[in-house]
């Protein structure tokens, strides 16, 4: 073929046919036969009592950390808000986290304690189910909900304010049983 510059070109591609989205065999179950994300076939699995704890936290200067403490942030109250955000976030787990599963959530607690030695907020959440898939998603999305809201109600006094570590601390259920970080 020649283009409209006189110049010799190659005949355009075809489509590639798509593989199997079967995994392969012993690989990753979020890849496929050709290396690409998808999300898990759960539906044989047996459906069982999950639970997931999850902890992170939000670091501040004196300033901001003595306005949290002391109920005076502009915002209004910090503690409450950064509950019911991390509440919302783990209800939300799967429009954010693109391969999680969508799962009725029993219960989600988010608590939040004040670390004045270190002017921290220490987050823990606690997410549980009865389902196919575990909870630890919605018990990590549901702390980093809850440190983000801090920032935001903090963040007039103190920019520099750090969200450290979320971690899973533990979870319980499903084929894999019971995790328990440094265990």
């Amino acid at each position: 073929m020649r283009d409209p510059k006189g110049t010799d070109s190659a005949p355009p591609k075809r489509p590639r046919r798509p593989r199997s989205a079967a995994p392969k065999r012993g690989s990753v179950l979020h890849l496929d036969a050709r290396g690409r994300a998808r999300m898990v076939d759960v539906g044989a699995k047996p459906t069982t009592r999950r639970t997931a704890v999850a902890r992170g936290t939000v670091r501040l200067n004196a300033a901001a950390f003595s306005a949290l403490s002391e109920g005076r942030l502009s915002k209004g109250d910090a503690l409450a808000v950064a509950r019911l955000a991390g509440i919302l976030a783990a209800k939300r787990t799967s429009e954010i986290v693109p391969l999680a599963h969508p799962i009725a959530l029993d219960a989600v607690a988010v608590d939040c304690e004040l670390d004045r030695k270190s002017r921290s907020v220490v987050v823990t959440a606690t997410a549980s189910t009865a389902a196919r898939t575990g909870v630890e998603m919605e018990a990590l999305t549901a702390v980093a909900g809850a440190c983000l809201a801090l920032y935001d109600m903090a963040k007039a006094i103190d920019r520099s304010i750090t969200i450290e570590e979320i971690v899973l601390l533990e979870k319980r259920g499903g084929r894999s049983g019971t995790y328990r970080r440094g265990a």
